[in-house]
């Protein structure tokens, strides 16, 4: 047995250690070191450039710290607590395994913080009252198994720690945490980031892997005929894109390249199955603020970001503490840069010097969610850990075979991504052609990160492109070809909002002052007030749907996050001079442009926009093409096929 396994097989509370076994592989990794906690990421004690002292670094980040990007959490003042590796050892997985604790962790108690019936009713209320009023596309929930035991900490998370490297498959990490006052065990699925230097290159890599979609394995046993069935789920696709388009917004943001979609994969645990992509970029930021930009994954929050935190705080019940922040690995290179290995924090059990044991799981909320099926996913992925703390008896399922290798399984994945924007799914090149070149151009940040998005794509036409807050946003003849009014939540009437009254603010002065004009979704729909068009909430969110449309005269597959619409009819007729692509049937207004403006319902950035990155192009075009152009003599319509 070597040192470092000895000490901490025989731990006191006192003692702080990790073990951690990464990415399925037969060794595992134990650390002690001195324990630090720090205020704000940047504060982690990583080496300076330059220094002779480099030290790895193992951070533990809870939710609330995403309230340094300004987002709303409930404060249960959980510390971001970093191990400054002083002693690291590697041993066998056999090894470790023969040593750790066999014995059972007697709990007291036991059962959901939130019963099913209210955890349904959450539901509920999050699709009408905050996906149907326009707050978002999707938010998760959780709720908590909470018991008590007297087994010490320290102690117990090993004894869990074994049980899960029994009983569980698939998993990024699987760990064990013990720092005096926070200890944890986990098997979880999902890394958030990694940076990575490339060996030949030189350039430091940023990965991000978005999972989502989740196949319960049914006793029987999983099959392929189950899992297909599964993959040609509408809501279980449209979940998955969803927090992908989440995911490229921060791509977009700490990668100078944008970011590259890689997948979709299969993951595959012990009792569920998810499906998967990889996001890949460069960037030159520092580690810990490329971690920073990405607080936190949309699998455990929702989107847009900023509004899904609010959501959070208005339905959860208390605050989160780790659960879906991230374990964050630093490791030093030798010369001043560091490399990053930072997976979610689920799937994992906490315990705190008191002896309560909590196990958070939540599920992903969307307009096709149905409550039951909900409360059952919560159950589900919180059944791995809860076996591996003897709550529940091993599942004796059916054999189950390899699922991605299964006939048709390939097919079908690779079949998702005929749906999505090609832009997004290769590697990304500027193609400063045409009139966009050498053009500028202000994106107007209403609370969606979509904007980072839309500065990539129309930086690839060659245009300098700043993104401001609305709050930064004062004056609307701001020196800049193009102000690109952003999208965001919402209701566009609602004027004792001061984002939406700042947009509304904006929208008019740049009409009245003749000044190129595009607005985005929420902005569209400001833009269509002005215009004369009534705004009216859609009997269906279309969050997360895709259409097939006629946008003048060009046919476009358009993605589309919208619980509001303008609609065009005989009682309403826009200022002469403005053109409109409709729906035929119910009069949505899904494209406007007139002289000097162009206005688009969807997210033309969105990786669901098959056909986003050439419409862009074209409204962009319009808008700055219009100021110099006669005005139409007449309005024209035309409207998706």
């Amino acid at each position: 047995m070597t040192t470092l396994l000895h000490r901490v097989l025989h731990a006191g509370p006192d003692f702080p250690f990790a073990v951690l076994r990464r990415h399925g592989g037969d060794t595992v990794d134990l650390y002690t070191g001195d324990i630090v906690d720090v205020d704000a990421l940047a504060d982690i004690p990583l080496g300076t450039p330059g220094s002779s002292v480099q030290p790895e670094v193992l951070t533990l980040v809870p939710y609330r710290q995403v309230r340094e990007r300004g987002f709303a959490a409930m404060d249960d003042g959980a510390p971001l607590r970093c191990l400054v590796v002083t002693e690291r050892e590697t041993v066998s997985l056999d090894e470790l395994l023969e040593r750790l604790p066999q014995d059972a962790v007697p709990l007291v108690g036991g059962g959901f913080d939130v019963s099913d019936d209210d955890y349904a009713d959450i539901v509920r209320r999050v699709i009408e009252e905050e996906i149907g009023r326009g707050e978002g596309a999707n938010f998760v929930i959780r709720r908590e198994f909470t018991a008590t035991t007297e087994v010490p900490a320290e102690r117990a998370v090993l004894a869990w720690l074994h049980a899960l490297l029994l009983g569980e498959t698939g998993a990024y990490w699987t760990f064990a945490v013990h720092t005096p006052g926070i200890s944890m065990a986990g098997a979880t699925p999902e890394r958030h980031v990694a940076v990575n230097r490339d060996p030949d290159s030189g350039d430091r890599t940023v990965t991000m892997n978005p999972i989502s979609g989740t196949f319960r394995h049914p006793r029987s046993g999983a099959t392929g005929e189950d899992f297909r069935a599964f993959l040609g789920d509408v809501k279980e696709t449209e979940e998955l894109f969803m927090v992908v388009d989440e995911e490229m917004k921060m791509m977009s943001r700490v990668c100078a390249s944008g970011g590259r979609i890689l997948g979709p994969y299969v993951k595959q645990m012990s009792r569920l199955t998810h499906t998967e992509y990889l996001l890949a970029g460069t960037s030159d930021l520092d580690v810990r603020e490329v971690l920073r930009l990405t607080m936190f994954a949309p699998t455990v929050t929702g989107s847009p970001m900023q509004n899904a935190c609010s959501v959070i705080a208005r339905h959860e019940r208390n605050a989160r503490g780790y659960y879906s922040g991230v374990l964050a690995l630093f490791t030093p290179l030798g010369d001043g840069e560091y490399e990053l290995d930072a997976p979610i924090l689920i799937r994992t059990a906490y315990i705190d010097d008191a002896g309560l044991v909590r196990v958070p799981a939540g599920a992903t909320l969307v307009r096709h969610s149905d409550p039951t099926s909900e409360v059952a996913e919560t159950a589900a992925k919180a059944a791995g850990v809860l076996t591996a703390l003897g709550v529940m008896a091993p599942a004796e399922l059916g054999p189950t075979v390899d699922l991605a290798a299964e006939p048709g399984v390939e097919a079908a994945l690779r079949a998702r991504n005929e749906r999505l924007a090609p832009f997004w799914l290769q590697p990304q090149h500027p193609a400063p052609v045409g009139s966009l070149s050498g053009r500028t151009a202000l994106i107007v940040d209403a609370e969606d990160e979509f904007t980072a998005m839309l500065a990539h794509q129309l930086r690839h036409f060659g245009m300098t492109v700043v993104v401001e807050h609305w709050s930064n946003v004062h004056d609307p003849r701001v020196d800049v070809d193009l102000l690109v009014a952003g999208p965001g939540p919402g209701d566009p009437l609602d004027l004792t909002e001061p984002r939406v009254r700042r947009l509304h603010e904006l929208v008019s002065a740049r009409l009245a002052a003749g000044a190129p004009l595009l607005a985005v979704c929420l902005s569209h729909q400001v833009l269509a007030i002005q215009l004369g068009l009534p705004i009216e909430r859609l009997d269906s969110p279309r969050q997360g749907l895709q259409l097939d449309l006629d946008l003048f005269g060009e046919q476009s597959l358009i993605g589309f996050y919208n619980t509001f619409t303008a609609r065009a009819g005989t009682d309403a007729a826009p200022t002469s001079g403005v053109e409109l692509a409709t729906d035929p049937q119910s009069g949505d207004v899904f494209a406007m442009r007139g002289r000097g403006f162009a206005s688009v319902q969807g997210h033309l950035e969105s990786v669901l926009s098959r056909d986003g990155l050439r419409t862009l192009g074209s409204l962009a075009a319009h808008a700055l093409a219009g100021v110099a152009a006669p005005a139409p003599a007449a309005a024209s319509v035309s409207s998706r096929s």
